[in-house]
C-alpha cells in the first residue's frame, strides 16, 4: 500500500482542532499518547535504504509498520505495510533477539479526524503541534486549503528530522523525543 501525507505546523492544539472542525472533519479517535520505537540493524541498513521499521504502542494496542523509501514529489509518498500485534513488548524483545535495536523513540499525543478520502491527525509533540493529513492527493490539497494553508506550508520531514532541527529551540536534551513528565514516559 502507498501512504501519502503532509504535516502542517500550528501554534497550538486548540488552534489546530478549531481549524480541523471548521474544515468539516468529524472526530474519529480521541486524544491519546502514542509511543513509537524505530528499529535498525547495527550497520543501519534500513536507514541507509531510506526505510523505517516502527513499533507503535497506542492505547493498549501495538502496531508493527514497515515504510519504504520516500518517492520524490510535493507530498511524502512511500510504501507502507502495517499490522496489529498482540504484544508490543514481546515483539520488541523478539526484534532485539534477531539483532535489531531501537535507535530512536518518540512520543506524541494524537487525536484523529475523518474527512473525505483522508484522515487528519492532530499531533501534540515535545517540539510543537502539527496536523498530519494522510489520503489522496486531491483530498490533501482540499483540506490544506480549508485549513488556510498552501503546499508551501507542507512539511515532509519525519518527526526524527524535525526533532533534530527543533530540539534546541524547545530546550530538549537527549537522543529521543520524549515528554518530560514521568507519567507519560515508558521505561526502556
Amino acid at each position: 500500500m502507498l501512504e501519502r501525507e503532509v504535516k502542517l505546523p500550528f501554534t497550538s492544539a486548540a488552534d489546530a482542532r478549531s481549524a480541523i472542525i471548521a474544515a468539516g472533519a468529524a472526530p474519529l479517535r480521541c486524544r491519546r499518547l502514542q509511543e513509537d520505537a524505530l528499529f535498525d540493524t547495527d550497520d543501519e541498513s534500513l536507514r541507509r535504504r531510506g526505510c523505517t521499521l516502527r513499533i507503535r504502542m497506542d492505547s493498549g494496542r501495538s502496531l508493527l509498520t514497515f515504510k519504504g523509501p520516500i518517492q520524490p514529489g510535493p507530498m511524502k509518498l512511500r510504501e507502507e505495510h502495517e499490522t496489529v500485534v498482540s504484544d508490543g513488548e514481546v515483539l520488541i524483545h523478539l526484534l532485539q533477539s534477531l539483532g535489531l535495536h531501537v535507535w530512536f523513540r518518540y512520543q506524541k499525543f494524537r487525536e484523529e479526524f475523518a474527512a473525505e478520502d483522508a484522515t487528519i491527525a492532530l499531533d501534540e509533540t515535545p517540539i510543537g503541534t502539527f496536523i498530519e493529513i494522510e489520503g489522496g492527493e486531491r483530498a490533501i490539497l482540499a483540506l490544506s486549503c480549508a485549513l488556510g494553508r498552501t503546499p508551501d506550508d507542507f512539511i515532509l520531514d519525519s518527526y526524527r528530522s524535525l526533532f533534530l532541527t527543533r530540539r534546541n529551540q524547545f530546550g530538549l536534551e537527549g537522543a529521543n523525543m520524549m515528554f518530560a513528565d514521568e507519567w507519560s514516559q515508558r521505561s526502556s
